[in-house]
């Protein structure tokens, strides 16, 4: 089988990933509310299960953007983060307890740290002028399970039969189908995904230097006698292409082999570094954490990641009480509502896919935090205390959960963009899992704050809106550092590998 090939199946695999992903959310978050009152379980317990999830993903994020960063491979970290999934749904679907069903989602939740090394391979393998429309098309996918999973719900709550000593109704249902979805997963990463080979780091920045090579190639042809006695790699863009060589002036084609032979042949003899040492080198090697993330741009990143997720799940986890108090749903609407959500946020991805091509990804962040603040607003007027009678109050509500919705594709495919620019490529996998951990602790927080104030709704609200003033006026002070990284820190990258 061909690169090409191996490549459209082992990305078609990772969409895959994140399409089950928001199956299993969709499923889950619509039942779960009910299934806690028929194990008698306190409203609080609602909070407790839905941060679990995110406390294990936050623990293992990091550990498996680590591992992927020492191994460079994602092919077994995801077959073994996938065991969790299989196990924790499995459980769910037992649901012999309270405690039982809230092990299930911290056992889960485990299986969600995969995501780090997904971003971090994704990050090494696409140009920087393409990474927010792949960003964009793999978190599409996401939505997309979003989509898919409550037109599930509305079979699965027709379930009502026992499996052994199993009972299979509504609430038990979805464990039993998302365990055998990620079985089907498993097997669909064996056969279709690939760990490709380190060579594919240079192909996805060769897009970005094709002019600079032109222009040296006609200075070759031209200094063509004394092609051997000038430096090999001239400019900042060779350089940054690093691991494939500067083209000769004949149309042969060169491996990848015979690139990195003629490197050998032709290379300065008074150079002490070998051509491939960058790629056996370990990637932690004079890696600063503090220099890494304690930094301008990178602080209002994660800052922006832990405020929009947080008040994301906060309002998620207010969101089934509210309806079932003021409007009476049960599993079905919801299932509805959610659907409804989730064609918003894909037109919202595929609307964002096509703007990030047109302006600078700190504008599409703006323009999210934007929407975030009107929502906040809005919410905190007539969610809070919702006015008027029954039509009134769900034109309120349907308006409040539409601007919510809105803003998120915005926000989500901006920040994951510009954090992939700002630090460093050689440790994305531990950088992305970080900021996912950053956003695992909001979605931690998020519903528990909720599930202790849902009879305190301008406190919640209130202190939401708070965090998002707080968000905009460091975006507004260090909006200009939003960028990605200057010419000079990347020459000192050079300077330190040669």
């Amino acid at each position: 089988m061909d690169h090409r090939r191996k490549r459209k199946l082992t990305f078609f695999t990772i969409g895959l990933l994140f399409l089950l992903s928001g199956v299993e959310y969709a499923v889950i978050l619509p039942t779960i509310w009910r299934y806690l009152q028929t194990l008698d379980a306190a409203p609080y317990f609602l909070g407790l299960a839905l941060s679990a999830f995110s406390l294990s993903g936050l623990l293992s994020g990091p550990l498996f953007g680590h591992w992927s960063d020492r191994t460079g491979t994602t092919k077994k970290i995801i077959l073994f983060a996938n065991l969790f999934e299989i196990i924790g749904n499995f459980l769910y679907f037992m649901g012999f307890s309270k405690w039982l069903l809230l092990s299930s989602r911290l056992v889960a939740g485990i299986g969600t740290g995969a995501g780090s090394a997904i971003f971090g391979f994704l990050t090494r393998s696409t140009s920087p002028d393409d990474r927010a429309t792949v960003f964009a098309a793999v978190m599409a996918c996401r939505q997309a399970g979003l989509l898919i999973g409550p037109a599930f719900n509305i079979f699965l709550r027709l379930c009502d039969f026992h499996l052994g000593p199993f009972v299979v109704n509504k609430y038990t249902a979805p464990g039993l189908f998302m365990c055998l979805l990620w079985i089907l997963l498993q097997l669909a990463v064996v056969f279709m995904y690939w760990d490709l080979p380190p060579l594919e780091r240079g192909r996805s920045k060769v897009s970005s230097t094709n002019q600079s090579r032109e222009e040296e190639d006609e200075q070759q042809h031209v200094e063509e006698d004394n092609d051997e006695e000038k430096p090999l790699m001239g400019s900042q863009e060779a350089l940054e292409s690093y691991g494939s060589v500067v083209a000769s002036n004949t149309p042969t084609y060169h491996s990848p082999a015979a690139s990195n032979a003629a490197l050998n042949h032709i290379s300065p003899p008074a150079s002490p570094v070998p051509p491939d040492s960058h790629e056996t080198s370990s990637p932690f090697k004079n890696f600063s954490i503090s220099r890494e993330f304690l930094r301008e741009e990178v602080v209002v990143l994660l800052a922006a990641q832990f405020i929009t997720l947080f008040n994301q799940t906060a309002l998620e986890t207010m969101v089934t009480p509210l309806t079932q108090k003021y409007f009476g749903y049960g599993e079905l609407e919801n299932s509805i509502m959610y659907c409804l959500c989730g064609v918003e946020v894909i037109a919202g991805f595929l609307f964002v896919r096509w703007l990030s091509r047109r302006v600078a990804e700190r504008v599409v962040l703006a323009i999210g935090l934007t929407i975030c603040n009107i929502s906040g607003v809005w919410c905190l007027i007539f969610l809070a205390k919702p006015l008027g009678g029954f039509p009134w109050q769900l034109a309120e509500f349907i308006i409040g959960v539409f601007l919510q919705v809105l803003g998120l594709p915005f926000v989500a495919v901006a920040q994951v963009s510009l954090f992939s620019k700002v630090t460093a490529e050689k440790t994305q996998g531990f950088s992305q899992g970080v900021r996912r951990s950053v956003g695992g602790l909001a979605t931690i927080l998020g519903p528990l704050w909720a599930g202790g104030l849902t009879d305190n709704m301008y406190i919640m609200m209130g202190v939401m809106m708070a965090l998002l003033a707080l968000l905009t006026m460091m975006l507004g002070f260090s909006y200009d550092r939003l960028v990605a990284p200057a010419t000079e820190e990347q020459v000192d990258d050079s300077d330190s590998c040669s």
